[in-house]
Order: C-alpha cells, then sequence, then structure tokens
C-alpha cells in the first residue's frame, strides 16, 4: 500500500496516537481538551499526503529536506504553522513542539510498515515523507519562535512602560529628602537613591528602545532645528561632572546646525562617550570631534587603547552584547548602548562606522542635515 494512501485511510488511528502523546507534554498539556491536543494534526496529515502524491525533481525534494520549500506569497498558514501558533499560545515549549513530529514520525513509519508486511516498504516513499515532515517542523519551528519572540517582546515593553511610575515616585521621593538638609547622612543616601534612580531610568530607556526596534517600529525622533555645538558641550560637561578622572576633549569645526532630535543626539553621544571611557585607556583622553560639511554633520568619538579584533569588530552594533573583558562580569549595564547608536542613526537617515587599530578605536557618524 502506498503511504500517501495509508496516512488518508488511517487518519484517525494516527491522529489517536498523536494526542495520546501529547497528553505525556506537561504542564501545557494538563488543562486540554482532546480537541486541543489534537490541533491541526488532521490537517498535517493530510497535507503530507497530498505532498506525497505530488511528483517532485530531486532538487525540490532537496531543499524540503532542509525546510526550504518555496511558498507563493500571499499563501495562507499552512496546517504546520497554524499548528506552532497554537502550541506558542498554549504555554508549549519549543522541544516539544518537536517532540510531537518525532513522535509522529515514528508512528506512522511503524504503522505503515506493519501494514505492508510481509511485503518490504517503498524506501522512497520512505524518504519522501521524512522530507515532508522534516518541511512541517521547519514551519512550526519559524512560526513558534516568532510567536514566542512577539510575546516576550511585548511583554518587556509592559514592564518597561509600567515600571517608569514607581521609579519616578523613588526618584522625586529622594530630591525632596535631599532639599530637607536633614543631615549629611540623609543627604548622602538621597544622593545615591538620584544617582541610582537616574541609571535605572537610563536602562529602561534603553529597554524601551530595543523593544520598539523589536517590534519593528523603530527609534522615535521628534526632529527640529539643532545646534551640535551647544547641544554636545552641554553632554560632555555632563559626562565630565559624572567622570571626573576622565578627561574629555571637545572639537567643534564649521557650521554643525540641522534638522535632528536634540535628546536622541544626546543620547547617542552619551553612550558612544561612555563606551569610550569603559574600553579605552584610562589614562588617555576620549576625544569627540564635530565637523560641519555642506550636507551633513559628522559626529567622532575617538579613544586610545588596545585593538578590536576584526570578528568582534563587525558585531559592535548587535543587541546584547559588551565588550570581551565585559562577558563574564556584572558590568554596568544590558549591552545595548552601540545598538542604541545604531538604530538612532538610522532613524536620523545617517550611518555609523567604527574603527580599530593598534592606536586606539574610533566611532564615525554622519548625520545628514534634513531628514
Amino acid at each position: 500500500m502506498r503511504l500517501a494512501d495509508f496516512i488518508l485511510r488511517n487518519t484517525g488511528r494516527i491522529v489517536a496516537v498523536w494526542e495520546e502523546f501529547a497528553t505525556t507534554l506537561l504542564p501545557a498539556a494538563r488543562s486540554m481538551d482532546s480537541l486541543a491536543l489534537r490541533d491541526h494534526a488532521p490537517q498535517i496529515l493530510q497535507a503530507v499526503a497530498k505532498d506525497l502524491l505530488t511528483p517532485q525533481t530531486r532538487e525540490a525534494q532537496r531543499k524540503k529536506s532542509m525546510g526550504q520549500a518555496p511558498r507563493l506569497l500571499g499563501a495562507p498558514e499552512t496546517a504546520a504553522q497554524s499548528h506552532a501558533l497554537m502550541r506558542a499560545r498554549g504555554g508549549f515549549n519549543i522541544n516539544q513542539l518537536v517532540a510531537e513530529y518525532r513522535a509522529l514520525r515514528a508512528s506512522v513509519l511503524r504503522l505503515w510498515i506493519d501494514e505492508c508486511q510481509p511485503a518490504a516498504p517503498d524506501l522512497d516513499e520512505v524518504m519522501r515523507f521524512n522530507e515532508a515532515i522534516d518541511q512541517a517542523v521547519a514551519e512550526s519551528v519559524d512560526f513558534f519562535h516568532s510567536e514566542v519572540e512577539q510575546a516576550r517582546d511585548l511583554l518587556l515593553g509592559m514592564v518597561g512602560h509600567d515600571m517608569r511610575s514607581p521609579l519616578q515616585t523613588i526618584q522625586t521621593t529622594a530630591t525632596y529628602l535631599a532639599a530637607l538638609n536633614a543631615g549629611e547622612k540623609v543627604s548622602e543616601a538621597a544622593a545615591r537613591l538620584i544617582r541610582s534612580g537616574s541609571r535605572m531610568n537610563s536602562l529602561l530607556n534603553d529597554l524601551c528602545d530595543f523593544n520598539r526596534t523589536k517590534l519593528g517600529l523603530g527609534i522615535n525622533i521628534t526632529p527640529d532645528d539643532v545646534d551640535l555645538a551647544d547641544l554636545v558641550a552641554d553632554t560632555v560637561d555632563q559626562l565630565r561632572a559624572a567622570y571626573p578622572a576622565r578627561r574629555i576633549d571637545l572639537e567643534v569645526k564649521g557650521n554643525v546646525q540641522g534638522i535632528w532630535d536634540g535628546p536622541r543626539l544626546q543620547q547617542l553621544l552619551s553612550n558612544l562617550v561612555l563606551n569610550a571611557i569603559r574600553y579605552g585607556a584610562p589614562d588617555e583622553p576620549v576625544r569627540v570631534v564635530v565637523t560641519g560639511h555642506d550636507a551633513e554633520v559628522r559626529l567622532e568619538v575617538r579613544n586610545s587603547g588596545p585593538a578590536i579584533d576584526p570578528l568582534s569588530l563587525q558585531r559592535l552594533f548587535d543587541p546584547l552584547r559588551r565588550g570581551p573583558d565585559q562577558e563574564h562580569k556584572n558590568a554596568d549595564g544590558l549591552g545595548l548602548g552601540l545598538y542604541i547608536v545604531s538604530e538612532i542613526t538610522k532613524a536620523h537617515q545617517g550611518s555609523i562606522e567604527a574603527r580599530s587599530d593598534q592606536t586606539g578605536t574610533a566611532f564615525d557618524v554622519r548625520l545628514p542635515r534634513r531628514r
């Protein structure tokens, strides 16, 4: 008997085995009824049978075995994709999702081989069946991953948003305590609260910005007339006050006015300078150079120190990454600073480049004067 015919004739029997295995996938399966446990199993089996009955070239089979079967634009979700979404929303994990397909593969082949006795099964059909299951697994895993990622990003967004209110209360109370002049100990404690609150607020800002980019919303900017000379000078003064032991040199050349989001550019510059302070030679200055050109303004931040290896240099702007000497330490930050810098630059339709050699590392940001 052909495998496709066997699947179509015995769908109910195969689905019963699927359900029996699904009941073992705890804790998610504990609260699910028979219909939910079976989910899209009949449709997945029908799709596999249809695939087995469809003539295919060797190249098409090869692509399918790697989960790369082509799909028409605008085509509806496959049964495997819909199944993945339901399993993700039902609390299954990725290992349990794949385990369902592993059990399905084994049970179908075992039942079919028993049915074929005493004749030997057609190995070409076995191969075609495995390719169809591999394609279904690839579709399910891809959709499952996307659903979990989106749920996580939404959760991060809500957490970041809801934490702002209590944090603002803490900072306001600390500022009130600092203004009371209630003694040196109270003033010192209030100052620590203010600094910690400011740092937490910065982390929340990075987290919320990262979350927006993951949701496809991009960095939000509000362009206005900006004089970078004043903005950069103010930002550098704040950083000098926060890091009095480090020297930060500033040079501004030419006309540096344009249409940008001022606070976002302050955030960009702060992240670049903080990165230079963290990884640069402590006895050498951090240099900030702002240069006006006809159509754009160039902002460069340089620091002395050891060269960054080429592989690390290519991944500097990846999110949730820190420098190699900070990976296993309790580093201050989420590893989002340079990623946020890159996203702010993109939002202004600019470009950013990192260079590094034995003399040090430089970040070169180019901002068009008008969006």
